[in-house]
């Protein structure tokens, strides 16, 4: 489960030929969730609604390296690191 990114205290991993939809796996404290990296929703778990936002922000602004680095779990591939929000 390598981390692409991590800011504020929140986490963002990709898992190595993982099911689609394309996502990421969210951590915070206690909280995971799961968020669509198109849509942005959602898909499994629970966070608190400030860390959501962030998540979200910063996955809108880095969609296009989301999907690559998708691609290259996908393919058991090393994946980049996103830079953090600021």
């Amino acid at each position: 489960m390598p981390i692409i990114s991590s800011f504020y205290g929140i986490k963002i991993a990709m898992f190595y030929g993982d099911h689609h939809p394309a996502h990421i796996h969210i951590f915070y404290n206690e909280y995971q969730a799961t968020l669509n990296i198109k849509t942005c929703e959602v898909i499994q778990g629970k966070i608190p609604i400030r860390a959501l936002k962030l998540v979200k922000k910063w996955t809108k602004l880095n969609q296009e390296e989301l999907i690559k680095n998708w691609r290259l779990a996908k393919n058991h591939q090393i994946l980049s690191y996103i830079d953090p929000l600021e």
